[in-house]
């Protein structure tokens, strides 16, 4: 990263405002390299510099990649007045910039991707980078052959949007429980997929995109960063 004033990185790293930042350094509760800094305005580089706050290591990322199991009841939208999926991520994880790299529903649960990287977040969630999303639903009424078809086909919605063919496996012996990949992710798209073969989805989960898959040790609510090689992986499979 470029050189930077102490307070403008201390401020980043701990996502506290830039006069807090100031008055930890005042106090002498900031060390670079072994020595107390007392100076805001001196400047530092995390690739060289060890910078400790209150005697703990900290480590600059310019880019955050956080994988969410998101509860339902819980808004991406960071316009919404309702709780959204920034305000309960754990304070260890929070940042300036962050923001969900493709939405879900408020009553959809599962994987979200978490980041303050614009670039990384387009190539998840453009439809033309062919990364497919996976769901479990849980339907209404059973699904028959003719809607499987229609499903797999390309469709037009009620409004004239047109979207790409469904990938559909059913789960159940009732014929109501499925998993639909799509490549997509309009505007409630399953929902409104299955909406037109005259069916009703009754619970939603995301449980893959690309070959990023939901970590079956995250609670609902809970997060972990991505691994560098979650990360790799994700990329190289974006068609990019």
């Amino acid at each position: 990263m470029a050189v930077e004033r102490l307070d403008k990185l201390i401020s980043k790293i701990l996502n506290i405002s830039r006069n807090d930042a100031k008055l930890l350094i005042k106090k002498g509760n900031v060390k670079i390299d072994g020595e107390i800094i007392k100076k805001s305005d001196i400047k530092c580089d995390t690739e060289k510099n060890q910078i400790f706050v209150n005697d703990t290591a900290c480590f600059y990322k310019q880019y955050r990649y956080i994988m969410m199991h998101k509860p339902s009841g819980v808004v991406c939208s960071t316009d919404d007045s309702d709780v959204n999926v920034i305000d309960i991520l754990p304070d260890d994880l929070k940042c300036s910039g962050l923001f969900p790299g493709g939405r879900l529903d408020k009553d959809t649960t599962g994987l979200l991707i978490i980041t303050n990287d614009g670039v990384f977040a387009h190539k998840v969630i453009s439809p033309n980078k062919n990364l497919i999303k996976r769901y479990l639903a849980d339907l209404a009424e059973p699904l028959d052959d003719d809607a499987i078809n229609t499903l797999t086909s390309p469709m037009t919605l009620a409004d004239g949007t047109v979207v790409k063919p469904a990938q559909i496996k059913v789960l159940s012996d009732d014929k109501m429980q499925i998993e639909i990949g799509i490549g997509e992710g309009k505007y409630h798209q399953v929902k409104r997929m299955l909406g037109a073969v005259n069916n009703r989805v009754v619970s939603l989960h995301r449980q893959s995109i690309g070959s990023l898959s939901l970590d079956s040790s995250l609670s609902v609510g809970e997060c972990r960063e991505l691994t560098q090689s979650e990360l790799d992986e994700l990329l190289q499979n974006s068609d990019i």
